[in-house]
């Protein structure tokens, strides 16, 4: 193993992936480094010595004392809250994220969610569990309208993808006079959210958990929203408000939804989501995919590569 790595791989996974292919993936995108896969905590204290660059999903304050000289921490999640960041600024250590390698796998499961319930397929799974050849009515995507709550990265890939479908899209941002890639895009003001909701068949989550967002989905919304609508979460189960959506479902003032997330997460055994024919539930796998590592090692690899000629760094997300 290399006593003076530039680069250094953590041990700790992510997600049930190891680390190892991601350490292989950063040596295919950048042949002239020296990258070492560190698989101890001996191993780590050892080799981020002398790194400029360490990347994993996170580092100890213990562990930063031991990097000398270290540039750059490539954090392997999108939201870096569990880091050390005092100590970080400190030191003088950027830090990125992985904000974006997810997108592309949790705007298909959406878009496969809002196919789904179009289609009425969970209908279907369930006659065929129960043996039933009995003919049922599904709807068509065309002329529905999506609104997607969040243009950022996912909100953006689910938009694209919709562009084949023939519907109308609407888009939440708390920059609205930004536009984006949605036929409308309005921001979080309550009446232009709840005009937005009047018109919308299926709504989609697709926003960070913030003071504006925590419960915004809430029994307003649902009001608001038409029975027939669906509420799509792919992005943190604090945006709705959980007992307000479990009673919407119970009264069919929603038609369905499908989570991804949950409030709370995991979701306990005995909450009656589980027990709602109408709710799809899926254990935050939304971007759970194989390109997690080649996309991670895309952003950092690139970024290697600026901070050798003071370039800016993609997914900057602390600074000193």
């Amino acid at each position: 193993m290399t006593s003076d790595p530039d680069i250094v791989v953590l041990r700790e996974g992510t997600e049930g992936l190891p680390m190892a292919p991601y350490a292989d993936a950063l040596r295919d995108r950048l042949p002239d480094h020296e990258i070492a896969h560190a698989r101890t905590p001996a191993e780590e204290r050892d080799l981020v010595q002398h790194a400029r660059v360490v990347t994993g999903v996170g580092i100890s304050e213990d562990l930063l004392a031991h990097a000398e000289n270290l540039e750059l921490f490539a954090c392997a999640f999108s939201g870096i809250g569990h880091l050390p960041q005092d100590e970080l600024r400190e030191r003088g250590v950027r830090v990125t994220n992985a904000g974006g390698i997810h997108a592309p796998g949790i705007a298909e499961q959406a878009l496969g969610n809002i196919l789904v319930f179009t289609r009425r397929l969970h209908e279907g799974w369930r006659r065929k569990q129960n043996r039933e050849w009995r003919h049922f009515q599904s709807d068509e995507l065309t002329g529905k309208t999506i609104t997607i709550v969040g243009l950022g990265s996912i909100g953006q890939e689910l938009a694209n993808r919709l562009q084949g479908f023939d519907v109308e899209t609407i888009g939440v941002r708390y920059t609205p006079e930004k536009g984006g890639p949605t036929d409308e895009v309005v921001g979080f003001d309550p009446d232009d959210f709840h005009s937005a909701l009047a018109r919308t068949d299926y709504l989609v989550i697709a926003c960070p958990l913030t003071d504006t967002t925590h419960h915004l989905v809430d029994n307003e919304a649902f009001a608001t929203l038409p029975p027939s609508a669906v509420l799509i979460n792919a992005a943190r189960g604090g945006i709705v408000d959980t007992d307000a959506l479990v009673s919407a479902l119970q009264t069919e003032s929603l038609r369905g939804a499908a989570l991804d997330v949950t409030d709370p997460e995991p979701l306990p055994e005995d909450h009656p989501l589980w027990t709602l024919e109408n709710c799809l539930i899926t254990p935050h796998t939304g971007g759970h995919t194989p390109k997690h590592w080649p996309r991670l090692a895309d952003i950092v690899a690139r970024n290697v590569e600026a901070l050798e000629v003071g370039g800016e760094l993609d997914n900057l997300v602390l600074s000193p």
